[in-house]
């Protein structure tokens, strides 16, 4: 992983999730499939002490606490990521109204506070909120790496042309980890 990691913080976007909508079991497949390379990336975080933030939708919980949301969405589908991605207390933990992690949110505020002007950007749906809080990112002048295996999204196709954009329009590094 080529990344400036003094510069850098790692986002884990929506990846406390209770798929229970229409898609989600799709999602869930496919976001069981990036687990392994997720857990890479968190425990790369860890090693280097980089500052992990989970932005996360909200659920009607507006508390932001992370033991909350995932209480609420924890299930059948969903226990074997959290158990595996659950934030530590010493991780970040934003919850988001809409589909960006810094569109309502503190990460603009936190991000300037840690110093921080590299995104490691991972979680789901790679098409909806990675996209929308890569564009809000690249709008901001962060740079990014947001791993083409650590992002999935309910279709394929969708997942893969959100690459292409992120790519190609908002100069992130899409390289696998």
């Amino acid at each position: 992983m080529n990344v400036p990691l003094n510069d850098s913080a790692v986002l884990f976007v929506d990846i406390i999730n209770d798929f229970n909508f229409s898609g989600g079991k799709e999602l869930e497949a496919n976001t069981k499939q990036i687990l392994p390379n997720l857990i890479k990336l968190r425990n790369f975080a860890k090693e280097k002490k980089l500052p992990i933030i989970y932005v996360n939708d909200h659920y009607g919980l507006w508390q932001a606490d992370f033991r909350k949301i995932t209480d609420y969405c924890y299930n059948d589908r969903s226990k074997n990521i959290i158990e595996k991605l659950e934030p530590d207390d010493d991780d970040y933990f934003l919850i988001k109204p809409q589909h960006s992690a810094f569109f309502q949110t503190p990460l603009q505020a936190l991000l300037t506070e840690l110093g921080k002007k590299h995104l490691i950007m991972a979680g789901i749906a790679g098409d909806i909120c990675i996209l929308f809080t890569a564009k809000d990112a690249y709008m901001y002048g962060y740079s990014m790496y947001i791993p083409e295996n650590c992002m999935a999204s309910e279709a394929k196709d969708n997942n893969d042309y959100a690459l292409y954009l992120l790519h190609a329009v908002m100069k992130a590094d899409t390289t696998a980890i």
